[in-house]
């Protein structure tokens, strides 16, 4: 019976309240998810491939001896897997010359050698195969034909500000996908530990996990003949998250849900002990050499200038920023408006009130450790789409810093790991933009060290630790 008078809350309210709740979460999850699906049509439609301009470019020199090269223009060929690259070549002793080359490549998009010259035209038509062969054995592949891409055009037509603005911004913006990825690997403490009150060291190495299975399912597309960067992505994209999810929910079943001590000590060891099986599975599994994706989408788009320095965004960190942003909104919609939303903040505030009005908690723990995968899944697949790949250990510091993000901000609390997370990325970015970058780590875990001793509960939590923030 509810009391209509003044005391209690209308159980109709609370429905009204998350129904309208609900539907915000929606419009914003809606114009997140249509923002992004704009980027990657942008990304598809307009980008020109990094890395077959500058190859492309770095062929001018060699077709021009003594010129200086003025790259106006890098556009799509006229022949499939081709690229255009109009310029001026300027001698001394004559005019100025407009020229254009036209590059042919073996491959496109995620094919490992996409950047295999096979054919270069000026014009004066083709070169010979013998030209060619010549052209990259003794010059292309050389340190020297590295070296000598002129670059691209720099005068664009953007809004001229600050030097100091320019550089900041350009910071901020090359931060979007580590932040991202630490938002995500935060999230996945904070869900774990504010239903059960334990902490999973494997996080980071359940985003390497992601990582090699965003590598296989990539690897799958192209093995069907498809070098497609969408789709290769998109295969990355379920198989990351797949992969997370399982191996999250075996391992957290055993590593958690079994050790029923009501120390979480014990629990604590367990999870170490999972973070070096998965360390040395991956070894096996993978080999300790690296695999790495061939960039794709990084052309860098200009957004303003200051005098020479350019501020520019690639599109591929639009879209990790996008997918990052995009499973933190889905996230928080799905905790909020949705039956195990409920069940999980009414079993992390009370569990033995949650069992009593028909909460499953050894189910509701496995869900839990399987979403809580999934994010860290998600964050492996970002950084092989911005970094190209992770090494068999080198989730351990991810890990580890989003642990820091997820305490800063809150551990047990969502909100709370994603702007601990957001923190993270903006401290690292800005030390190292403006304060030795070789003292850095040391500098985090410092202010880790502040935290636990000023503001223990963290940004959104409790300045007390002992109450269980959720």
């Amino acid at each position: 019976m509810t009391k209509q008078g003044g005391g209690w809350p209308d159980s109709r309210d609370e429905e009204r309240g998350l129904c309208l709740r609900s539907s915000q979460f929606l419009r914003i999850a809606r114009f997140v998810s249509l923002l992004l699906c704009l980027c990657l049509l942008t990304a598809c439609g307009l980008s020109i491939d990094a890395e077959q301009a500058r190859v492309c470019r770095s062929a001018l020199p060699a077709l021009n001896p003594g010129a200086a090269i003025t790259v106006e223009r890098v556009r799509t060929g006229p022949v499939p897997r081709s690229l255009q690259v109009d310029y001026l070549a300027q001698y001394h002793d004559r005019p100025i010359l407009e020229r254009f080359a036209i590059c042919q490549f073996v491959a496109e998009g995620l094919s490992p050698n996409k950047a295999e010259l096979t054919g270069l035209a000026t014009e004066e038509g083709p070169l010979s195969g013998a030209s060619l062969y010549l052209l990259k054995r003794y010059y292309l592949e050389t340190p020297e034909g590295s070296a000598g891409d002129p670059g691209s055009q720099q005068a664009v037509d953007v809004a001229e500000i600050p030097m100091d603005a320019a550089y900041w911004l350009q910071q901020i913006l090359v931060s979007l996908p580590r932040t991202a990825i630490y938002a995500l690997l935060s999230v996945a403490f904070a869900l774990v530990f504010g239903l059960s009150g334990r902490i999973n060291l494997a996080f980071g190495e359940l985003a390497a996990i992601g990582s090699a299975a965003a590598i296989a399912g990539a690897s799958v597309v192209l093995g069907f003949g498809a070098s497609s960067p969408v789709l290769g992505l998109a295969a990355g994209l379920v198989a990351a998250l797949f992969a997370g999810a399982i191996h999250s929910a075996v391992g957290g079943y055993f590593t958690i849900g079994r050790i029923v001590s009501a120390s979480p000590q014990p629990s604590l060891i367990a999870t170490v002990g999972f973070s070096l099986f998965l360390m040395e599975y991956l070894r096996l599994v993978q080999s300790p050499v690296t695999v790495w994706l061939p960039p794709i989408w990084s052309e860098a788009w200009p957004l303003a200038r200051a005098d020479g320095f350019i501020v520019s965004l690639t599109p591929i960190t639009v879209i990790t920023a996008g997918i990052g942003l995009l499973a933190a909104l889905g996230l928080l919609w799905l905790v909020q408006a949705t039956r195990f939303g409920r069940a999980w903040r009414a079993y992390a505030d009370d569990a033995h009130a949650a069992a009593l009005m028909g909460v499953n908690g050894p189910r509701l723990l496995v869900e839990t450790l399987a979403l809580a995968g999934a994010m860290a899944g998600l964050s492996g697949m970002l950084i092989v789409a911005q970094y190209g790949g992770l090494g068999f250990a080198g989730g351990f510091q991810y890990g580890l810093k989003a642990l820091i993000a997820a305490i800063i901000g809150g551990i047990g609390s969502i909100p709370g790991a994603m702007l601990g997370g957001f923190a993270v990325g903006l401290f690292e970015t800005l030390w190292s933009a403006y304060l030795p970058i070789e003292i850095r780590d040391m500098a985090l875990y410092m202010a880790l060290v502040v935290f636990l001793i000023f503001r223990p509960g963290g940004l959104l939590g409790f300045r007390d630790p002992t109450p269980r923030p959720v």
